[in-house]
C-alpha cells in the first residue's frame, strides 16, 4: 500500500490549498488527514469513511476545510480555505480500518503518506 499526498505550498491567511492524496495498493474503511507543527504532536485534522461517507473533522478547522474522496481513482482531497498560521505544519494522509471511535486516533491507521508541507503566514 502506497499513499502518496501532494498539495502543499506556503500561502498568505486568508488564502486556500487542496491537498491530494493517491492510494494504490488496497482500500480501506478509513480515510484521514492529520497534521503536525514543528515541536508538536501529531493531530487529527479530518477523516472520512467509505461506509456511508461518514464525514469528521477537528473543532478548528470545521467550516473552512473540507474532506472528500474520489473512489474511482482512489483518491482523498482535503480543501482548505481561509488558512490561518495556527493551519502550519506537515499534512499527511492515512488509511486503515479504525472503529468509529477511533477515527481520529493515529493508532487507527497502518498506511502512512510522506506528508507534505503547509506554511501559512500572516
Amino acid at each position: 500500500v502506497q499513499l502518496q499526498a501532494s498539495g502543499g505550498g506556503e500561502v498568505q491567511a486568508g488564502d486556500s490549498l487542496r491537498l491530494t492524496c493517491v492510494a494504490s495498493g488496497g482500500t480501506f474503511r478509513s480515510y484521514g488527514w492529520f497534521r503536525q507543527a514543528p515541536g508538536m504532536e501529531r493531530e487529527f485534522v479530518a477523516a472520512y469513511m467509505d461506509r456511508g461517507s461518514k464525514i469528521y473533522y477537528t473543532d478548528s478547522v470545521k467550516g473552512r476545510f473540507t474532506v472528500s474522496r474520489d473512489n474511482v481513482k482512489n483518491t482523498l482531497y482535503l480543501q482548505m480555505n481561509s488558512l490561518k498560521p495556527e493551519d502550519t505544519g506537515v499534512y499527511y494522509c492515512a488509511a486503515g480500518n479504525p472503529i468509529v471511535s477511533s477515527v481520529s486516533a493515529p493508532e487507527g491507521y497502518r498506511h502512512w503518506g510522506q506528508g507534505t508541507l503547509v506554511t501559512v503566514s500572516s
